[in-house]
């Protein structure tokens, strides 16, 4: 519970109109009130997570938000970042999010750090407020959040998001678990999809920033039971909810300082290691690729390694579709094979990006299958190609 001096939090006319549905819950009151203005709160990305949770703070009436972010608004965002609007596409998302914050509520203070949290600035950042909320979608942000929070001794509200499922806690509040509790050790890179590869339902967004939106909320009126020590799980096909009980394990490391998260969680090595795969692995540009179907090769097999609802999107004539987790799991390096048999004996590999192709391409070298990589994927294909290829 935090312990502001509330006899300098004063109310105004307006604002007791504005709160007034606040203002008669017996558990809120005036007192309440005078808290949400007096705290301060920091939010940590304006994706999916953030956008919600942030209309709810200003509206509630939050007299402190900050936001952390350096993305720019991308018209696939509109999905389910819903307080960016399409007349901010191309802008920095921090911008998008305070215009709008102060559409809803011209009583707050926003600040605006326009910056990736590093280990350098996360504490000098993080410091001024009294809580933290996670908005981020990658764990060496998240770790990094969790141990200046730690470190600094702020609540640290947490949620993620996945296709259809989601989870939230809070963490290091009361002397409760941190996220290293939930997971001691990060995943291998690459073993969790993005949402950008597996995608999201939008909506799965608002109703998991609206719990940390909530115990954010709890937790300054100092109300309630929080999610501190357990694990919410949600699963919106199922519209089902479950909870996992966590506790401090007494032999977790002592967190004394930040580190390198990039290295901590292998991000650094697996960037290495595919970049040292790329210089090895032959590419092409999507210019190049146009030039070989323009002079009529016959013998080249343009392998798409995507999702199959993904090439229902969109797809390059002529392509064919073996996804990647068939060739992770051997029967799709039989159909390869057998298409460079019967079609010819050329093999060019895309993807969306060409990180996947790139992956792809690895496997079916150690198989004995060389091919090339098309740099930039389908994306570059539609971009620099063929306009009326859907981006996605």
């Amino acid at each position: 519970m935090l312990n502001p001096n509330l006899d300098e939090v004063q109310l105004n006319k307006e604002e007791y109109e504005r709160y007034s549905r606040h203002l008669i819950l017996p558990e809120v009151g005036l007192e309440g009130q005078k808290r949400l203005k007096a705290a301060s709160v920091l939010c940590i990305g304006t994706g999916g997570l953030g956008s919600p949770l942030l209309l709810y703070l200003a509206a509630a009436g939050i007299g402190r938000i900050g936001i952390v972010d350096f993305d720019i608004v991308d018209s696939s965002n509109l999905q389910r970042q819903v307080i960016h609007g399409t007349s901010w596409v191309g802008k920095p998302k921090i911008e998008s999010a305070k215009n709008r914050i102060l559409e809803i509520n011209p009583y707050c203070q926003v600040d605006l750090y326009e910056t990736r949290l590093s280990s350098e600035n996360a504490l000098e950042i993080i410091k001024p407020y009294d809580i933290v909320v996670d908005g981020t979608d990658n764990f060496p942000t998240r770790y990094l959040v969790n141990d200046a929070c730690v470190l600094l001794d702020k609540p640290n509200v947490y949620g993620s998001i996945f296709r259809f499922e989601g989870q939230a806690t809070v963490f290091n509040y009361q002397e409760g678990p941190n996220y290293r509790d939930l997971y001691p050790e990060p995943p291998p890179p690459g073993m969790v999809p993005s949402c950008a590869e597996g995608g999201v339902l939008g909506v799965l967004c608002g109703i998991v920033g609206t719990i940390q939106a909530t115990e954010t909320i709890k937790i300054i009126l100092g109300q309630g039971n929080t999610l501190s020590g357990r694990l919410l799980l949600y699963n919106a096909l199922e519209m089902k909810f479950r909870e996992l009980k966590l506790r401090p394990n007494p032999e977790r490391p002592v967190i004394e300082e930040l580190i390198d998260y990039e290295f901590f969680c292998g991000v650094t090595q697996a960037k290495e290691e595919e970049a040292k795969r790329q210089m090895e692995m032959p590419e092409m540009t999507v210019q190049e690729l146009k030039q070989l179907f323009d002079s009529g090769a016959k013998d080249v097999v343009l392998l798409d390694v995507r999702n199959p609802n993904e090439y229902e999107i969109a797809k390059i004539p002529g392509s064919v579709l073996v996804p990647l987790p068939d060739i992770e799991n051997g029967t799709g390096i039989e159909k390869v094979k057998s298409l460079l048999n019967g079609n010819g004996h050329r093999l060019i590999a895309h993807c969306k990006m060409g990180g996947r192709s790139a992956k792809a391409l690895g496997i079916l070298k150690e198989a004995g299958i060389e091919g090339t990589n098309v740099k930039g994927g389908i994306a570059a294909w539609s971009q620099q190609i063929d306009p009326s290829v859907p981006e996605y």
